[in-house]
């Protein structure tokens, strides 16, 4: 690799003094994310403007030899976009590319940089009276180029899918410095492979994405939020089941919601209240929503019907302005920050067959329990898309200086279960260097074959985000 000043005085002649960062100062916000994971010392924090300054950077990085990882808003939670703490990377921060490029209301099209945040594109839509459906917690800071590279979830994946389903064309600049042009606005398109697919859900690990164009949706005209309360989990599995039938696809999200999960919502926002006169174990919380006249207060009241006529529920309560549904929401974004603050403790997002997911929430709280009686089980999650994140809380007598060994273990003993129930463990966070090892355990050899073959063809230095998902051969 060339000497570090030679790299950085390249670098400012390509990007400008402003677009390359050095000092460590500067660089420390680059090396740590939102699950609170540290990074390396990067060689420079790079911030093109442009896909070309993108392409100038990793062609350079190309010929030097020069380890480069992609990196958008710092909310990943699998330490896949933070610099290694291995050998030196050069950060790329898409941060400066933020622009949207097009939106057409007719096609409901909209194409963005790469760098633009979540929310921006959520607004941007609303403006044309169109809808981005993507809804995650992280909204306000992510950027959609991560969003891509990770296949995020979120919220809304029971009606639209993931990440995946709303992307119809991306832009790309190859680990060789090459451009792939694939922002094209078509739904239709059959000629060949799909192309853009290999990037989606690739950690930044075949390119760099710079340009999305992604699918809209008619904004919604109606919606209604209810919080249900529920026995157990297989009281909220055939809830489930019946809402689907009752909401006439309408229904947008079924969030699952533990008591203790929202006790620690409470604890984080005041103003929040129990929204129920009664506790109760387990909680739904859904929504349904229209673009176009509908009788979604009769659907939700069929569903309260017959769902407490077969003893599925309990009690619930029905959103009756924006102001209380937001308020139902904020339930669902405060239990996040009440865990944050109980410390270090074990963050999954495991994902099952959704008729399977009382079984298995049984057998692995078995398994967790066994091996720390004193642990606190917090499992909640989109039940729509069998997607549960089960949390575990270390004993508050644990020393700090013992908990990641213990969490280590727990999560071992989880991915177990999950393997006994044929899941996966990971449903929308990605694998990033966290999960790599319980990943690569389970892979096959034509998977690992297969994966390892894309990644030479494209990257065969592996000087892009090596170390990610499969693990680097010569660094």
């Amino acid at each position: 690799m060339i000497p570090s000043d030679t790299l950085i005085d390249d670098l400012r002649g390509m990007l400008g003094d402003h677009g390359v960062l050095t000092d460590p100062g500067d660089m420390a916000r680059y090396r740590t994310d939102w699950a609170g994971h540290a990074g390396g010392m990067p060689l420079a924090v790079v911030r093109p403007g442009t896909t070309d300054q993108v392409a100038d950077v990793v062609s350079y990085c190309h010929r030097h030899d020069v380890p480069l990882v992609p990196q958008g808003g710092h909310s990943g939670l699998v330490d896949g976009a933070l610099p290694s703490t291995e050998f030196p990377e050069l950060v790329v921060s898409l941060e400066r590319m933020n622009g949207v490029r097009e939106l057409d209301p007719i096609n409901f099209t909209m194409s963005v940089d790469a760098g633009c945040v979540l929310q921006t594109i959520k607004d941007t839509a609303e403006e044309a009276d169109c809808y981005f459906p993507l809804a995650l917690g992280a909204q306000g800071s992510c950027q959609i180029g991560g969003n891509v590279s990770t296949n995020a979830g979120g919220l809304n994946v029971l009606r639209y899918g993931m990440t995946r389903q709303l992307v119809l064309g991306l832009e790309v600049v190859l680990p060789d410095g090459r451009i792939y042009h694939g922002m094209r606005t078509l739904h239709k398109n059959n000629t060949g492979y799909d192309l853009k697919q290999l990037f989606i859900g690739a950690e930044g690990t075949l390119g760099i994405v710079t340009g999305v164009v992604l699918k809209l949706f008619p904004r919604p005209q109606v919606s209604r939020t209810a919080l249900l309360g529920c026995a157990d989990i297989d009281a909220v599995l055939k809830l489930y089941a019946l809402a689907r039938r009752c909401c006439c696809d309408l229904l947008t999200a079924f969030e699952l919601i533990p008591r203790r999960c929202l006790e620690l919502a409470l604890g984080a926002a005041p103003d929040l209240q129990d929204p129920l006169d009664d506790a109760h174990p387990t909680y739904v919380l859904l929504e349904v929503a229209a673009s176009g006249p509908a009788d979604l207060d009769g659907m939700i009241e069929t569903l309260f019907e017959r769902g407490l006529e077969a003893g599925w529920l309990a009690d619930g309560v029905l959103a009756t302005s924006e102001t209380q549904a937001q308020q139902l929401w904020l339930i669902r974004e405060a239990m996040l920050e009440g865990q944050r603050r109980t410390g270090e403790h074990l963050r999954t997002d495991v994902s099952l067959a959704i008729s399977a997911l009382p079984a298995f929430h049984e057998a692995a709280s078995r398994a967790i329990l066994e091996a720390c009686p004193e642990a606190t089980i917090i499992a909640y999650g989109h039940v729509g898309d069998g997607n549960l994140h089960f949390n575990v809380l270390p004993p508050s007598s644990l020393p700090e200086s013992d908990r990641s060994a213990l969490l280590h273990d727990l999560e071992s003993r989880l991915f177990d279960v999950v393997d006994e129930f044929d899941g996966s463990i990971s449903a929308e966070h990605g694998i990033g260097r966290l999960k790599q090892e319980a990943f690569l355990e389970n892979l096959s050899a034509p998977e690992y074959d297969l994966m390892r073959g894309l990644k030479h063809l494209l990257d065969p230095r592996a000087l892009l985000s090596a170390g990610r998902i499969l693990p680097s051969p010569n660094r």
